[in-house]
C-alpha cells in the first residue's frame, strides 16, 4: 500500500491544482511538499523518488524558457500553423466585429456569476416607459389584424400616419437629429407589444429600428448624411428599407452579384464622380412603400478614378426611391402577413460618391458595417417578435384552456392539454428571458454577435413551439381565420421569424458554435494573432504564453467534466439560493464539458470542423442553452426570487440541461474520431447521460399557473397588448379568466342539480328559469350563469363569410422570368 502513497498524493494534488487553476510554479510547490511529507511519514522509498522524478520531467522543461521555447513551443507553433483554419477576411471581419460578453464565461469552463449578476437590473426610463404605456398601448388599439392582413393587405392610412407623427421609425435615433433616442430595451419592448397584437405592424416598426440606412447612418454616415436623412427617417418623411438578398446570394450576403461601378455621371445638374448601379433584390422588407432604399452591391472601379483598386468590395449606398433607374416591382406575399414586402431592380443606376453610406471612405467596408449592424435586427426586433407572440399565445391560451369545456371539465385540465401548456409556460419564459437579457446588452453598448444569433435562433424557434401548442389547444378556433381568430396569423408568422435575418438552420449549423468557438473562448483568438504576427520572436513569446495556458486549461475542464459527472453536479461552489444554487452547479458543469468538447474538436479536425456542421449544430445547442438558462436564472435574480415563478424557472432550466445532454451525446455518439468519442464520454457521462425532461408533476404546476390568475402569470404576461376591446378578442378572453372562475362553483351547483332533476326545459334560459324556481341558484347567481355563457361563447365562437368575401379581386397572374422574379407590369 505505501508504494501507492505518492502515485496518489501526484495524482491527487494534480486533480486538485487543476480544477482550481493553480499555475504551474504552484502545484509543483505542492506536489514536492505532499512527496516530502511521503517519506517522512514512511512511504515506499523508491515509489517517492519515482514520482518525484515525474514531476521533475514535467515541472523543470515547462518552468524554464530556454527550455521551453526551442524545444517544446517552436515545433507546436509550426504544427498549429498547419492546421490553423485559413480565415477568408469576411470571417475575420465577422470575428473581428463583435464583443463579449458572459457568454464568454461559458466558454471558460469556470463562469465568474458574479460578472452576470452584477449586472444592473434592465428598466426602462421615465420617458420610454410612458411611450409605452401611451403611443404604443394607443396603436395596438388602432390595429385591427383582420383587417390589415386581409382586407386592406396593409395598414391603414390612420395607422400610417399615426406612426410616423409619433416616431415610432425614429425609436433609436437621437433626439439632436429628431428622434425619440430610446434605448435598445426600449426598443425591445415596444416590439414585444406590437407583436402581441399584429405581426405586420411590428415588423413594419421594428425594420426601420434595425438594420436600415437610420441605423448604418448612426454608426457610419457622414455629417451632411445625418443632418440631412435622419431627421427626415425619424419623422416618417422617408420611409426605408434596406436591400441585401436576392435571387443568387440570400444567406451568403457576401457573394452578393449587384454591382456599381466607378464613373462620371450628372447628379443635381452637375457632372461628378459617382457609381453607376446594377442590382436584383428581393425579400425587401418596406420595399413596396419606401422612399429611401439601402443598398448593398460589390464596388468596382476598373478606370481608376478613385484609387488603384479595381475590386473595392462590398459598399452600402443610398439610394432615393425616384431616381432614374429605379424599379420598386410588385409585392411579394409572405404567408398571409401582408406586411409590404417586395422586389427592388435598377440597372445603370447613376449616384454620386457622396450617396455612399460615410462617403467615398467607407467604400469596400459594407461587410464590416453589416455585421457590425447586424446584431440589432438579431438581438431585438426578431426575439421582440417572438417573445410578444410567446408570451400573448401563453396567457391567452392559459384563459381559453380554463374556459373551454369539454365533458363537463376544462380542457386544460386534461393531461394531454396539460402538457402542452405546460411547454407553452416553459418555453414563453425562456424566450422572455432570453429575448431581454440580449437587448439589455446592446443597451449596454455591446455589440452581442454570439448572444445574437442565439437570441435569433431560438426565440424564434422557440415561439414557433408555442405556436403550434397553442394551434393544438385551440383546435377548430384555431384553424378558422377571421376576426375572432388570434391564433392563426401568429401561426402563419413564425416562419417568416425563422427564415430573414439568415435562416435558421445555417445560423444553427454555421454560426453559432462557429463564431462562439473563437470569438468567446479564452485563448484561441489569443493563439491564432500570435501566429500570425510577423515578427517571428514575438509570435514565438506570445504564442508560448497563450499555448501553455491553453493547455492548463483544457487539463482543468477534463478535471471539472469528470468531477462534476462523478458528483452529479452535488458538491461545487456555487452562487445563489437554496433553491437554485444546485442550477448553477450544473451550468458549472455543462460549461466545462463544452469547453473540453471544443477544444478537442478544434485540435483533432483543426480546419474541417466548418464543415462538420452536425458537430457544430450540436456543439452550439449546448452554448445556447447555457446561455437561455444563465438568462433565466438573471431574470429570477432581477425579479427578487419570486417563489411563484420557480415552477416556470423550473421546467425551462431542466429542459434546457435536457437539450443540453442530448445535444452532448448526439456529438460524441457520432464524433468522427470514434476512440476519442468513447474516451470524452467516459469523462463526461461517467455515469451515463442523467438529465431527464421536465417530469409531469412539475408541468402540471406550470400549467395550473396559466390557468388561474396570480403573480407569476402577470409578470410573464408584462409588456403585451392584453387591453379587452372590440378588435382584441384575446385581451377580452383573458379579462374573463377572472369571473369565469369566481362562476365555477355556481356552475358545477347547478348541473349537478340539472342532472338529478326531470325539468323539461331544453334551453338554457328555460333551464335557468326552472333552476330559480327550484331554488337550485338564486337571482343574482343565474345572471352570473348568464355572464358565464355570454363569456364563453365570445371566447369560443368563429367567423364565417359570404363566399363573395373570400375571393381575390383583380389578381391576375403574370409569367416570370429567368431569374424566377414576376413581371413588373402593372395590372390592366
Amino acid at each position: 500500500m505505501s508504494i501507492a502513497i505518492p502515485f496518489l498524493a501526484f495524482l491527487l494534488i494534480g486533480a486538485i491544482a487543476a480544477y482550481h487553476r493553480l499555475r504551474l510554479p504552484v502545484w509543483a510547490a505542492l506536489t514536492a511538499t505532499a512527496l516530502v511529507a511521503c517519506w517522512l511519514l514512511g512511504a515506499n522509498p523508491t515509489a517517492t523518488i519515482v514520482a518525484a522524478a515525474l514531476v521533475a520531467l514535467i515541472a523543470l522543461p515547462l518552468l524554464i524558457p530556454a527550455i521551453r521555447l526551442p524545444l517544446i513551443t517552436k515545433p507546436l507553433l509550426g504544427f498549429y500553423t498547419k492546421i490553423l483554419p485559413p480565415l477568408s477576411e469576411t470571417e475575420r471581419t465577422a470575428l473581428e466585429a463583435g464583443t463579449v460578453g458572459f457568454e464568454g464565461e461559458l466558454f471558460s469552463g469556470k463562469p465568474d456569476w458574479q460578472q452576470l449578476l452584477s449586472q444592473p437590473k434592465p428598466v426602462l426610463t421615465a420617458e420610454e416607459q410612458a411611450f409605452l404605456d401611451g403611443p404604443t398601448e394607443e396603436l395596438c388599439k388602432m390595429t385591427n389584424d383582420w383587417q390589415i392582413t386581409h382586407v386592406d393587405a396593409d395598414l391603414s392610412p390612420q395607422l400610417w400616419d399615426y406612426i410616423k407623427k409619433n416616431k415610432f421609425f425614429g425609436l433609436n435615433i437621437p433626439k439632436e437629429y429628431g428622434g425619440l433616442g430610446f434605448s435598445a430595451l426600449a426598443n425591445h419592448k415596444v416590439i414585444q407589444k406590437l407583436a402581441s397584437m399584429s405581426s405586420v405592424v411590428s415588423s413594419t416598426v421594428g425594420v426601420p429600428n434595425s438594420l436600415g440606412p437610420a441605423e448604418l447612418l448612426m454608426h457610419y454616415g457622414t455629417q451632411e448624411q445625418k443632418d440631412h436623412y435622419l431627421p427626415r427617417l425619424a419623422d416618417g418623411r422617408e420611409v426605408p428599407c434596406f436591400g441585401l438578398t436576392g435571387p443568387w446570394a440570400g444567406s451568403d450576403a457576401t457573394s452578393i452579384p449587384d454591382y456599381g461601378i466607378v464613373t462620371m455621371g450628372e447628379w443635381n445638374g452637375a457632372r461628378v464622380v459617382g457609381v453607376k448601379l446594377t442590382f436584383d433584390k428581393r425579400y425587401i422588407t418596406l420595399a413596396p412603400v419606401a422612399t429611401l432604399i439601402g443598398l448593398a452591391f460589390r464596388m468596382y472601379d476598373p478606370d481608376g478614378l478613385i484609387g488603384d483598386k479595381r475590386d473595392i468590395g462590398i459598399t452600402l449606398a443610398l439610394v432615393p426611391r425616384d431616381t432614374a433607374g429605379v424599379e420598386v416591382g410588385r409585392r411579394h406575399f409572405p404567408l398571409n402577413c401582408t406586411f409590404q414586402n417586395g422586389p427592388i431592380h435598377g440597372k445603370e443606376v447613376f449616384i454620386p460618391l457622396s450617396q455612399l453610406i460615410g462617403g467615398e471612405a467607407y467604400a469596400g467596408k459594407g461587410w464590416q458595417m453589416l455585421v457590425e449592424c447586424l446584431s440589432i435586427g438579431r438581438s431585438i426586433t426578431l426575439p421582440s417578435s417572438g417573445s410578444g407572440g410567446a408570451k400573448m399565445g401563453a396567457v391567452v391560451t392559459g384563459a381559453y384552456a380554463r374556459i373551454r369545456k369539454q365533458f363537463g371539465l376544462s380542457v386544460g385540465r386534461f393531461e394531454g392539454v396539460e402538457e402542452a401548456l405546460a411547454r407553452i409556460a416553459g418555453h414563453a419564459y425562456a424566450v422572455s428571458a432570453l429575448s431581454q437579457a440580449t437587448a439589455a446588452a446592446v443597451a449596454r453598448g455591446e455589440n452581442p454577435a454570439v448572444p445574437s444569433t442565439i437570441a435569433k435562433y431560438h426565440c424564434t424557434d422557440m415561439a414557433r413551439d408555442v405556436a403550434k401548442d397553442v394551434m393544438d389547444i385551440h383546435g377548430g378556433k384555431g384553424i378558422i381565420l377571421g376576426p375572432k381568430n388570434y391564433a392563426g396569423r401568429n401561426w402563419q408568422a413564425v416562419p417568416i421569424m425563422i427564415t430573414v435575418e439568415g435562416a435558421n438552420i445555417m445560423t444553427r449549423s454555421l454560426m453559432i458554435f462557429g463564431q462562439g468557438a473563437i470569438l468567446c473562448h479564452p485563448w484561441v483568438l489569443k493563439e491564432m494573432k500570435a501566429a500570425m504576427l510577423p515578427d517571428k520572436k514575438q509570435a514565438l513569446r506570445e504564442f508560448d504564453q497563450n499555448l501553455f495556458g491553453h493547455i492548463g486549461f483544457a487539463i482543468s475542464n477534463a478535471v471539472r467534466s469528470l468531477w462534476y459527472g462523478l458528483t452529479a453536479s452535488r458538491i461545487g461552489a456555487a452562487p445563489g439560493d437554496t433553491y437554485t444554487r444546485r442550477y448553477y452547479r450544473k451550468l458549472n458543469r455543462y460549461s466545462a464539458t463544452l469547453a473540453l468538447m471544443a477544444d478537442t474538436s478544434m485540435l483533432l479536425l483543426g480546419g474541417k470542423l466548418k464543415f462538420k456542421e452536425s458537430l457544430s449544430g450540436r456543439l452550439g445547442d449546448v452554448l445556447s442553452q447555457l446561455y437561455i438558462a444563465s438568462s433565466m436564472l438573471k431574470r429570477y435574480e432581477d425579479e427578487g426570487r419570486p417563489v411563484g415563478d420557480q415552477p416556470l424557472l423550473a421546467w425551462a432550466f431542466h429542459d434546457a440541461v435536457h437539450k443540453i445532454e442530448l445535444a452532448l451525446s448526439g456529438a460524441l455518439r457520432n464524433f468522427p474520431i470514434r476512440p476519442v468519442g468513447y474516451l470524452l464520454w467516459a469523462l463526461i457521462f461517467p455515469w451515463g447521460r442523467r438529465a431527464q425532461a421536465p417530469s409531469d408533476r412539475l408541468g402540471h404546476r406550470a400549467a395550473a399557473l396559466l390557468m388561474s390568475p396570480n403573480d407569476a402569470r402577470d409578470r410573464l404576461a408584462e409588456g403585451v397588448f392584453l387591453t379587452p376591446c372590440a378588435n382584441n378578442p384575446a385581451g377580452r378572453i383573458n379579462s374573463y379568466l377572472q369571473k369565469v372562475i369566481l362562476a365555477e362553483p355556481v356552475e358545477r351547483k347547478f348541473l349537478k342539480a340539472l342532472k338529478n332533476s326531470d325539468i323539461q326545459a331544453l334551453d338554457f334560459a328555460g333551464q335557468l328559469d326552472e333552476g330559480v324556481r327550484e331554488g337550485w341558484i338564486t337571482a343574482e347567481e343565474r345572471k352570473q350563469l348568464e355572464e358565464l355563457r355570454e363569456m364563453t361563447i365570445d371566447a369560443i365562437s368563429v367567423d364565417d363569410f359570404d363566399a363573395a368575401e373570400l375571393r381575390s379581386a383583380g389578381y391576375k397572374p403574370y409569367p416570370q422570368d429567368s431569374a424566377g422574379r414576376g413581371d413588373t407590369r402593372a395590372a390592366a
